[in-house]
């Protein structure tokens, strides 16, 4: 069974990180932006675990960041932005009942799942403000032993994730944005890459299970694109959520299957 973390919204969203100046989150917006979003995995037939909002934690509702899953092994990941650090002991407690052994990212190593890309049996990771060296060798550590490689990708600067401008919805499927990434830096660990358009790169972060892609709601070039390489789209509101600089991955955290 497909399973993944989702959390709620808390009133704090308000003061999340990553806003343009003049920029305001209405968290009631969010919330029904949030819980289509959820409805949507629930109908593609992942079983999710839900984990409470944590009102000292404005961003928790973006769980990607602090679970990185690799094959069977789990890591709970180490935040460089101290406000996001906390969000890590909710995730713990309500994992608390899983069959799984989390593994929690030692002091001075850092990372963000939102940086951490899986093709195959490789982990794609992008070294940013949010992945700091020593968090990249935790992860190669941890993927070296589930037999897993692991491929560091520079990313340009400005870009908060590596993950705001490439996804894998499907097996062997990368889209990305072309004029943010470089295709190279996926060399051979994709059979299928599909470019989106620049005025739409931050549609290249989508979220698929079993054949089924949630995309940006209006992106409509990006839908067409994923459409006519097979995919059946479904198109998901997450506009609330990128005031926050937040895209459709960073709201669940998959794990390993039950």
């Amino acid at each position: 069974m497909i399973r993944a973390l989702v959390r709620s919204i808390p009133d704090s969203f308000v003061d999340a990180l990553g806003q343009e100046p003049g920029t305001r989150i209405d968290p009631a917006v969010a919330r029904r932006q949030h819980s289509a979003y959820v409805a949507a995995l629930s109908k593609l037939g992942v079983e999710l675990l839900r984990v409470p909002a944590d009102e000292s934690t404005p961003d928790c509702v973006f769980v990607e960041d602090r679970v990185v899953t690799i094959g069977e092994a789990v890591v709970l990941t180490r935040s460089a932005a101290p406000s996001r650090d906390a969000e890590r002991a909710g995730i713990l407690s309500a994992m608390s009942g899983l069959d799984l052994e989390p593994v929690v990212m030692p002091p001075g190593a850092c990372a963000d799942g939102g940086d951490v890309l899986r093709l195959g049996k490789t982990l794609v990771v992008g070294r940013s403000a949010r992945t700091n060296p020593a968090g990249l060798a935790f992860l190669r550590h941890i993927a070296q032993h589930q037999g897993w490689d692991v491929r560091e990708v520079p990313l340009p600067a400005g870009t908060l994730h590596l993950k705001c401008y490439c996804s894998c919805p499907s097996p062997g499927v990368l889209v990305f944005a072309p004029s943010r990434l470089s295709q190279a830096a996926f060399s051979g660990l994709y059979d299928v890459a599909i470019g989106v358009p620049e005025d739409e790169a931050w549609a290249a972060n989508t979220v698929g299970v079993s054949g089924r892609v949630l995309v940006g709601a209006g992106q409509p070039k990006t839908a067409r694109l994923l459409g006519e390489a097979g995919l059946d789209i479904v198109l998901i509101d997450a506009s609330e959520m990128a005031k926050a600089d937040g895209s459709l991955t960073c709201m669940s955290a998959f794990l390993p299957p039950s």
